[in-house]
């Protein structure tokens, strides 16, 4: 994981969690999303979304893998990610841009 597509997520003056973004000729794919739990909730992980898409939008589409049943898909369902394909374990979502 390159630091300079690493991102440390700061609340209130403390690290909070962190996003990492990894870049394919075709795609950005976000690697690694983690938020305190106890923030989460709170709105924090959209706006870390939102912001992330916005500075990097070049008209690639945006992909991730989240596990089947987790609560973070919500999360990126609400942020404009949509369901590319999914087997029993793991759902393939894209966010579509330009």
């Amino acid at each position: 994981m390159g630091t300079e597509r690493t991102w440390v997520i700061r609340v209130g003056g403390r690290d909070a969690g962190l996003i990492a973004r990894r870049d394919e000729p075709d795609a950005h794919w976000i690697e690694h999303f983690y938020l305190d739990p106890a923030l989460q909730g709170a709105g924090i992980g959209g706006e870390v979304l939102r912001d992330l898409i916005a500075r990097h939008d070049d008209g690639r589409p945006f992909r991730l893998d989240v596990l089947q049943g987790s609560a973070a898909r919500r999360l990126y369902e609400r942020a404009g990610f949509r369901v590319e394909r999914e087997d029993a374990v793991d759902a393939w979502l894209v966010a579509l841009r330009g």
